[in-house]
């Protein structure tokens, strides 16, 4: 559906994103995998949506971790790439914390938590360590990358502990949408209630709204 996206939002500074890379699971051939991404640029998307073999991972061969996020590095070219760790899927913080590490190490310009389709999605604590691992990151290359939490985040108050967190961590200059986004379609919702509220005093019902 990316030329149709496109083709909609023509006259419209909205960049077209799409998930490749054999999304969610990305148990496709790498041949395949790299087709994917070719032809999702090719079709007009600007950003592009990659998920790790999570594998590699759980067996710490960081090398073919880097290997594999390189090779969709190059098949993006310039394009937006967004890494998705699939955090739920790694076992342990400190997983966590050396993927996000090798992903940045690999060109990524975004990680991100989750699919959104995993057991355990975004969560407080796994943000925490992929944010500190961004700010070590960028102290030790002096490069600036993005973050975004997938997945889970249902509520406005919960997307403003995101945002504390965003702050106070990595500083102001993260808080935009260049460097910091929300994954969680159902927050929508809760924003168009919140805003309702705020002018009329009064909570609409969910069915109200388009994305609930």
């Amino acid at each position: 559906m990316v030329e149709t996206a496109v083709e909609a939002l023509a006259g419209t500074n909205i960049p077209v994103a799409a998930v490749s890379t054999g999304f969610p699971a990305g148990m496709t051939p790498l041949e395949t995998r790299l087709r994917e991404i070719s032809l999702s640029i090719a079709a007009g998307a600007r950003e592009i949506d990659i998920v790790i073999s999570r594998r590699n991972v759980l067996n710490e061969d960081w090398q073919a971790l880097y290997d594999e996020i390189s090779a969709f590095r190059r098949a993006c070219g310039d394009t937006h790439m967004k890494t998705i760790i699939s955090t739920g899927e790694l076992g342990t913080l400190t997983n966590v914390a050396r993927a996000s590490m090798v992903c940045m190490m690999a060109g990524a310009d975004f990680i991100k938590t989750s699919t959104g389709m995993e057991s355990t999605n975004a969560n407080l604590n796994v943000a925490l360590v992929m944010m500190r691992a961004i700010r070590r990151y960028g102290e030790l290359t002096g490069n600036r990358v993005g973050f975004k939490p997938a997945g889970g985040i249902g509520t406005a108050k919960d997307a403003l502990q995101y945002l504390v967190m965003i702050k106070e961590e990595l500083g102001t200059s993260w808080l935009n949408p260049e460097m910091f986004r929300f994954g969680a379609s159902s927050l929508l919702g809760d924003i168009e209630r919140q805003l309702e509220h705020h002018l009329t005093g009064a909570y609409s019902s969910n069915h109200r709204h388009p994305m609930a």
